[in-house]
């Protein structure tokens, strides 16, 4: 189980709009009301070019292990706006990542992704009309700071080497707290579509549009970014475990091996959200016209017979097989290792389950200090959770030629960090074999994917494709459980 160290590129890109002055400017980062790091923003106009740097510092517990987390991401663009270059760092304790980008010449972004002593270079489209730090600053200051006013811009974000389309809407003038002081501001409404859900951050800002504070709902926290002086920005931390707040309670006690297929009843806890829970090839989901949503997760056989690697022309599975920024299934060390997993079997599905037994064995630090590995840091370090599991597994089922993907919802267990009979975050793998996808935990390889696990979101490793869930997990209960 996991905390989503994914959302500080989210935060830095939701809410990193801070005040756009030419000196530094502070803030200090909130979560539930506990203060969890500081946010810094610098704009610098030299040699004609517009250099504005973000850099955040967090501080999160997981399961009682304190894990600091920096990210910094600069951009750099001429002063009308237009792109150059970008350059984006994390470090969070073993994991450790750098990518420039620059835009060629011919329009296309030259991407090199520095990690775990290994570079890789890719070459993107850039996204037609996006924006970067300037280029959204100059286009806020044209906009008119009149309640029911508004605009859309398509802006990148280094951190997920992806464009967003936001869009903000100017509100009424408001008194705002801000660390006990109370200030009239515009409200604002920026809403970003991300390719998995929208995120939406209230921004509290003034008349020259510099933002005094930002308000972002997600995972059932209540996440907040205020101006304040250097001083309190570097303040020390409150130790806030983000695991223990994305536990959901079980109804009754379990025994998901012992059943071939469980119901859950689940209920939202607020109205206004809307949850979002996927069919899958082993999980059905049926909605109530009450709002409440009736899950069936069923045991599912692997098929048997199924040859690798994969031949068809499904554009799905196809994507499913391509190495990603988090899934480096054409690196060598990866397919050496999956070709070691798998030795001379030809069963796709023994394949799979193989490549996780392997895995399990292979992960043999089994902590929470990696806050969000790729697959080719995990074959380095050979630590982590069920992240870095379930990156390595999808990844190395795709080295042999089985389509793989990522898989990010709950799983129960009967005693969790002090607790007991808890549905907690987690990740696996699902591998296509036959005609269908099947499930696979290599932090749990004995026991077998089955019923106990509810999905929320697939994807391919990246962070980007598991925003859509912010809005479901911590935002329901599980009220009945029907094991069959």
């Amino acid at each position: 189980m996991k905390s989503r160290l994914w959302l500080t590129g989210l935060l830095v890109c939701a809410l990193g709009t801070c005040a756009r002055a030419d000196e530094p400017e502070y803030a200090a980062v909130f979560a539930d009301g506990s203060k969890i790091g500081f946010m810094m923003h610098q704009r610098i106009v030299t040699g004609g070019q517009v250099h504005t740097t973000e850099t955040m510092h967090l501080t999160i517990a997981r399961g009682g292990v304190v894990l600091p987390i920096g990210v910094q991401s600069t951009t750099i663009e001429t002063t009308d706006g237009e792109p150059i270059r970008f350059e984006y760092a994390m470090d969070a304790g073993l994991m450790k990542q750098k990518t420039r980008g620059t835009i060629r010449p011919d329009g296309r972004l030259e991407v090199v992704a520095e990690m775990m002593g290994t570079t890789q270079k890719q070459v993107l489209p850039w996204p037609k009309g996006a924006l970067m730090s300037e280029g959204l600053r100059l286009l806020e200051l044209k906009t008119e700071l009149k309640e029911g006013e508004s605009f859309t811009a398509t802006v990148f974000e280094p951190s997920l080497l992806s464009a967003i389309e936001a869009t903000v809407t100017v509100g009424p003038v408001v008194e705002v707290d801000l660390l006990g002081r109370v200030v009239r501001l515009t409200e604002t409404t920026v809403v970003m579509q991300t390719p998995s859900g929208q995120v939406v951050t209230k921004a509290y800002v003034d008349e020259d549009l510099n933002t005094f504070k930002s308000v972002t709902e997600m995972l059932g926290m209540r996440l907040e970014i205020i101006a304040c002086d250097k001083t309190f920005a570097l303040s020390p931390n409150d130790v806030v475990d983000f695991l223990d707040k994305m536990l959901v309670p079980s109804p009754q006690p379990l025994e998901p091996t012992a059943a071939k297929a469980m119901v859950y009843h689940i209920v939202p806890t607020q109205s206004d959200h809307g949850l979002q829970f996927p069919a899958t090839d082993y999980q059905q989901v049926d909605k109530a016209a009450d709002g409440s949503y009736r899950v069936t997760v069923r045991t599912k056989p692997i098929p048997t017979g199924q040859t690798f690697p994969y031949k068809g022309k499904d554009a799905e599975l196809l994507e499913a097989l391509k190495p990603t920024t988090y899934l480096q299934c054409d690196q060598e060390a990866i397919q050496d290792l999956a070709r070691q997993a798998v030795g001379s079997v030809r069963d796709a599905g023994q394949a799979a389950k193989k490549i996780e037994a392997f895995v399990d064995q292979y992960v043999s630090g089994k902590n929470l200090s990696v806050g969000y590995g790729t697959a080719l840091e995990v074959v380095a370090s050979r630590q982590g959770d069920c992240t870095e599991h379930a990156v390595l597994t999808a990844a190395m089922c795709r080295a042999i030629g089985i389509p793989a993907r990522v898989v990010f919802g709950l799983v129960y267990v009967d005693e969790f960090l002090g607790r007991e009979h808890v549905f907690g975050g987690h990740a696996w793998a699902e591998a296509w074999v036959g005609d269908t996808w099947v499930g696979l935990d290599a932090t749990r390889s004995a026991q077998g994917f089955g019923p106990g696990y509810i999905t929320l979101a697939r994807g391919h490793g990246d962070p980007k494709d598991f925003f859509g869930m912010i809005h479901t997990l911590g935002y329901f209960r599980i009220a009945k459980i029907e094991s069959r």
